[in-house]
């Protein structure tokens, strides 16, 4: 059974948020291990929106190759959130255009999965941003 580990950096101000979030990470999959969790079925979470400013969630995305140093699956989970929203200035129920460029973004970066609302079009952008990223296409 997977076991997703994120990252929440509350009540954790840091200065520079990828090695915070890797150090927790190390942590958590540490903890993982050592209680019988095998190491395949680990996934990490880098947290968006858990403890963290607008500018790191951004800075998160932007650096999200970092985490491929933990050599595990990488889920990002962005949509909808409040960092699409501050950007853009719209309302959780019209933030699917920003959802759609921090799942294309995040892939490019390393995302292996999305956790996303709007499952079609999201869908869509997975294949497409893997088609140009990854070199998959439907038929593979």
């Amino acid at each position: 059974m997977p076991v997703i580990l994120m990252s929440n950096q509350r009540d954790a101000p840091c200065q520079d948020i990828m090695p915070e979030i890797i150090s927790d990470l190390k942590r958590g999959i540490q903890i993982a291990t050592n209680a019988g969790v095998p190491e395949p079925n680990i996934i990490i979470d880098p947290g968006i929106g858990f403890g963290k400013s607008l500018e790191q969630n951004l800075e998160i995305i932007r650096r999200l190759a970092e985490l491929k140093s933990l050599d595990k699956p990488i889920l990002l989970g962005s949509s909808r959130k409040s960092m699409i929203g501050l950007v853009l200035d719209l309302p959780i129920d019209q933030r699917l255009e920003g959802t759609a460029a921090t799942v294309a973004i995040g892939i490019a970066n390393g995302a292996d999965m999305v956790r996303v609302h709007d499952v079609e079009a999201m869908v869509r952008v997975c294949r497409v941003s893997d088609a140009i990223i990854r070199r998959r296409t439907a038929s593979d």
